[in-house]
């Protein structure tokens, strides 16, 4: 993944990821009737993974489940190892490699290509 930012973070790249993120979160803004950012789409990625469905959350609860979007977004490159749930049913990661530095600009791109890869758009080529 570092690589792909030093060595990939150009505008046709961010040109791609962008065009495809537009395309998905018009897609998702239609299924759940919302103007959702990323934000907004981490969170449903943490309810599903989750698997307890929406409902009233508390503040605390609601950052758990943007912790478990993350998480299961950052697995998919390395950063994060599943370990299993606990107790109550959240599901808990293991660093496995730490997030290089990245500006802001790259941290969302690192996040959108994570949430398209999530969703089966692909953006990354594989090597």
């Amino acid at each position: 993944m570092r690589e792909i930012f030093q060595e990939r973070y150009t505008d046709s790249f961010l040109q791609e990821i962008d065009n495809k993120w537009k395309n998905l979160k018009s897609r998702l803004n239609a299924r759940f009737e919302a103007d959702l950012d990323v934000e907004g789409v981490i969170f449903l990625i943490g309810l599903q993974e989750l698997g307890k469905g929406y409902k009233k959350y508390s503040k605390d609860q609601k950052l758990e489940i943007m912790h478990i979007g993350t998480c299961t977004l950052l697995q998919q490159y390395g950063f994060y190892e599943y370990k299993g749930r606990d107790e109550d049913g959240y599901p808990h990661w293991e660093t496995k490699e730490a997030l290089p530095h990245l500006n802001p600009a790259q941290q969302k791109a690192l996040m959108i290509s994570g949430i398209l890869e999530y969703f089966g758009e692909t953006v990354i080529a594989q090597e």
